[in-house]
């Protein structure tokens, strides 16, 4: 089977995936004891119109059998209705769009860098395996890896913050002037890029400190096992150079569960960090979710639930494709 084969099967299979998954965020919400569907449209102070509108989206009080199309044609359609949550009668979708960004700039930031940097640190750990600095960064990489990120974020605030001033300790940006965010980039396109990195390095900081370690010892592991290989000994005789012997034979050999990490981490991109987001208080999708929680918005975790789930999808979809073209090894078929 050749390439196009391999797409068009593994798009079939994702299809299916992603209706299994819609069909198990339907009924894990049923199942929860009370209907929390309609114990959120009965809650008081909720308006009559946007109670009609959600037992339209989602057939509230209407059997399972007869709400499940109506659910898989709402979430197909993208149409997750209106919520109370935060700023009133608001679509679910424009919600989250609002918190979208922000977490994209932050999980973005943090993730990249924590993927490229763990990759490097962690190929250069295996190659210098059982020395000083071999050990020193298994070391830092387990501190950071398991040391709590509420506690990275209240220890980052109390240095930075309100003992030395150097940075912002929460919120996105300063809000000095009327206007939107556009309005104040249009203003002063530097002051307002400046002023969004100060309030970005602290929570992007932890999120990476959190996320590079397990990049770190997944590469050294993966790089150790590889470097035994006959085709690694035979490029060493042949007087391959050592940097090229590491980079071009032995990590792009050992990618593959890297691959996946990477495709699992950047599919969970969406969720945002409600942890470090709320210690920050930076508005992204991990403030919503947790919002969300504390407010019983079924819908709007429900949406998210659903949303970061394609995510998920997609990621493992692409490393999938990408398997092949990183490992001549991988057959498609």
């Amino acid at each position: 089977m050749g390439l196009r084969g391999y797409i068009i099967k593994r798009v079939i299979y994702t299809f299916i995936l992603v209706l299994g998954v819609m069909t198990l965020n339907f009924f894990i919400f049923e199942a929860i004891p009370g209907n929390p569907l309609e114990g959120f449209v009965s809650k008081p102070g909720m308006n009559p119109d946007t109670v009609k509108k959600l037992r339209e989206a989602f057939g509230i009080g209407k059997p399972w059998f007869v709400k499940y199309p109506t659910y898989m044609k709402s979430m197909f359609l993208f149409d997750f209705g209106t919520t109370s949550l935060l700023t009133g009668n608001q679509k679910v979708l424009d919600l989250i769009e609002n918190g979208l960004g922000n977490t994209l700039l932050l999980m973005g930031v943090s993730s990249i860098f924590a993927v490229i940097i763990g990759i490097l640190i962690g190929a250069y750990a295996a190659h210098e395996r059982g020395k000083a600095i071999d050990g020193a960064i298994v070391i830092t990489s387990l501190a950071t890896f398991a040391l709590p990120t509420f506690w990275m974020g209240l220890l980052a605030q109390a240095i930075f913050g309100f003992g030395l001033h150097w940075l912002p300790i929460s919120g996105y940006q300063t809000n000095t002037v009327p206007g939107s965010a556009l309005d104040a980039y249009l203003r002063n396109p530097f002051n307002y890029l400046l002023n969004r990195l100060s309030y970005l390095v602290l929570p992007a900081t932890i999120l990476f400190l959190f996320t590079y370690g397990g990049f770190v010892l997944l590469t050294r592991a993966c790089v150790l096992e590889t470097m035994t290989e006959d085709y690694v000994l035979t490029a060493r005789a042949k007087g391959v150079k050592e940097r090229s012997v590491l980079f071009r034979h032995i990590l792009k050999n050992a990618s593959l569960p890297i691959i996946t990490n990477v495709a699992i981490q950047f599919g969970f991109i969406l969720s945002g960090a409600i942890i470090t987001e709320n210690v920050f208080q930076w508005n992204g999708l991990g403030t919503l979710i947790y919002s969300a929680i504390g407010s019983h918005e079924v819908v709007v975790m429900q949406a998210i639930f659903y949303i970061i789930a394609l995510c998920v999808i997609i990621a493992n979809f692409l490393a999938d494709i990408l398997y092949g073209l990183v490992d001549p090894r991988v057959k498609y078929g």
